[in-house]
């Protein structure tokens, strides 16, 4: 799921959003959240490593999980999503869960997308509060 994270050239503030697929990325007009602007600039994020209690297991645990991942397989980006959510111990929302719960029953993505309008918006509101 990519995290797109962004300048704002007005107030200065750096903010991010989580948008589910890249079509939704590139119809995505950025606006500040603390300042309204649209004058922002997008950067490059970081590449955060987040680890458990026992590090060997978390990796062992990562490269065990992306080697069923298919990238092409509804069913499969579900349950990587799952994974993800779980490991993290966030409460991702219910429109997380709804996206989830139907790709891992196999249903298109695009679909998803196109079923869910405000999907995008309600995925990205959730990041309002991350910060660098």
């Amino acid at each position: 799921m990519p995290i797109y994270e962004y300048h704002c050239l007005n107030c200065r503030r750096r903010f991010s959003r989580l948008l589910l697929s890249y079509s939704a990325a590139t119809s995505y007009t950025p606006q500040c959240p603390y300042c309204h602007s649209t004058t922002v600039q997008r950067l490059i994020s970081r590449v955060y490593n987040l680890k458990g209690e026992s590090t060997e297991a978390s990796d062992a645990a990562s490269d065990d999980a992306l080697a069923d991942f298919d990238e092409n397989d509804p069913r499969s980006m579900g349950r990587m999503m799952r994974r993800m959510s779980e490991e993290s111990g966030e409460d991702m929302g219910p429109e997380f869960n709804e996206v989830v719960h139907r790709l891992e029953s196999g249903q298109d993505p695009e679909q998803i997308e196109r079923d869910l309008p405000n999907l995008a918006d309600a995925t990205a509101a959730g990041m309002d509060g991350i910060e660098d």
